[in-house]
């Protein structure tokens, strides 16, 4: 009878608390990770303000799944990527870990942990496997991990002390080559990293991670129907509902997606023609960038629909009322899951032609791409698609479909099953090496 394999998969938040990419794609794997035999995974998620602590300890339960468990941390050096409250991670997290016995950690981000997690069970847990899950380039850049320059959104294509004491003139370089060794030397206590893309994956070799250590996997979809094409009525009917999904940042390029609907000229975008954005927390962002929203929203009149937040099981109901899903960012991005909703429900995705956008959207086949941060360009594309109405038909025709939460599970079992084999012959390795070493 094979042993059960134990995975205590660990996330910087729970998507029931916060709907983001990272969230969704580790909770889809923990769900993966359970229906594969042999295998026990627990999801671990972070909490934090303004979610409250149930008593003394940071350990909390869900009260929705046994296997769900919240560890409460609010003490987060953001810079250094550093939980300065290391007294409750010896104390509570350690001791339920010490309890699972896991024989895989995957963590998918640090982001409020803090490294210091990754150390504790490293130390607690020296024959377990550790793999981390890269979702941007937090280790990297300082600037939330987006490689954006710092007040002009200028894409960056590399890090070093001296070019991040230019985005923060207020910080010496000397403290961002200390926050680079600190980070590096915890990060080396992983055994293994995954790259949900490409490029993300190259990002992170051109710093400094080993090739050899990196494996490219994407995340997983969770299994759902897909949405019907959208019911086109009327005399003259068209493929004109487009939609942005996400939060609303000026990352997300929300701004410039705006200010490109209002250029298409009248007689192509028509009385009919809609923007829907489903989106949150423009409340949460900089007067600044409200400000600019607000006016441009203005400015587009009836062309755009501001729909608010959603939950991300609604995405099948929504996708029905959509022809098209658009994907603006500004930033690099890695694997949004936005573009995996969108081809799993088979509508075109016209998204920025850089990072994993571009990499995981081919231009003509799944949808279409536009220069990055140019509302001019974007304001063409939408002229494109609406002047053809064949091109529709043609890239839902094409469009991929995306791997789902089952296959990424697999995938990742392989990854596991490589990381422990390997430790075990190293073990083997040191342990033949000893004994020879007494003999002589």
């Amino acid at each position: 009878m094979s042993e059960t394999l134990r995975v205590l998969v660990v996330s910087h938040a729970h998507p029931s608390v916060s709907l983001g990419g990272g969230e969704i794609a580790s909770y889809n794997l923990h769900k993966g990770l359970n229906t594969l035999p042999d295998v026990q995974s627990v999801y671990l998620a972070r909490a934090a303000h303004p979610v409250p602590r149930h008593g003394t300890t940071a350990l909390m339960s869900l009260r929705r799944s046994s296997d769900e468990i919240l560890f409460h941390a609010d003490q987060y050096d953001h810079f250094y990527m550093s939980n300065t409250n290391t007294d409750e991670i010896r104390r509570d997290l350690l001791r339920f870990v010490r309890d699972f016995n896991p024989q895989v950690v995957h963590f998918h981000h640090l982001l409020g942990l803090g490294v210091e997690t990754l150390y504790a069970i490293r130390e607690a847990l020296p024959d377990s496997a550790i793999v981390l899950t890269f979702h941007e380039y937090l280790a990297i850049c300082n600037n939330d991990g987006q490689m954006v320059k710092r007040g002009t959104g200028k894409l960056c294509n590399e890090a070093s002390p001296i070019d991040c004491h230019a985005c923060y003139p207020e910080i010496p370089p000397a403290r961002f080559l200390k926050r680079e060794r600190f980070i590096r030397n915890m990060l080396e206590l992983a055994d293994a990293f995954v790259a949900p893309s490409e490029f993300l994956a190259r990002r992170y070799m051109e710093w400094g991670i080993g090739a050899d250590r990196l494996h490219v996997i994407e995340n997983g979809l969770a299994i759902q129907p897909v949405a019907p094409p959208r019911e086109l009525t009327g005399p003259t009917p068209r493929r004109n509902r487009f939609a942005f999904f996400g939060q609303v940042t000026p990352f997300k390029g929300v701004d410039v997606l705006i200010d490109a609907v209002s250029r298409v000229p009248e007689d192509v975008w028509g009385e009919d023609t809609r923007l829907m954005i489903f989106g949150g927390n423009l409340e949460k962002q900089p007067a600044e960038f409200r400000e600019r929203i607000e006016k441009l929203i203005a400015e587009a009149g009836s062309r755009v629909r501001f729909h608010g937040a959603y939950q991300n099981g609604e995405i099948p109901r929504l996708m029905q009322s959509v022809d098209w899903v658009v994907m603006p960012s500004i930033w690099w991005e890695n694997s949004p899951i936005v573009i995996q909703e969108g081809l799993h429900h088979r509508r075109p995705i016209i998204c920025s032609n850089i990072g994993g956008m571009a990499e995981k959207v081919r231009d003509g086949q799944d949808g279409l791409h536009f220069r990055a941060g140019s509302a001019e360009d974007l304001a063409d594309r939408f002229t494109e698609v609406l002047r053809d109405p064949s091109l529709w038909d043609e890239l839902h025709q094409s469009i991929r479909q995306p791997g789902n939460h089952l296959d990424c599970a697999g995938d990742h079992m392989a990854l596991y099953a490589g990381v422990l084999d390997s430790k075990r012959q190293v073990a083997s390795g040191a342990g033949a090496d000893a004994q020879l070493s007494q003999a002589s």
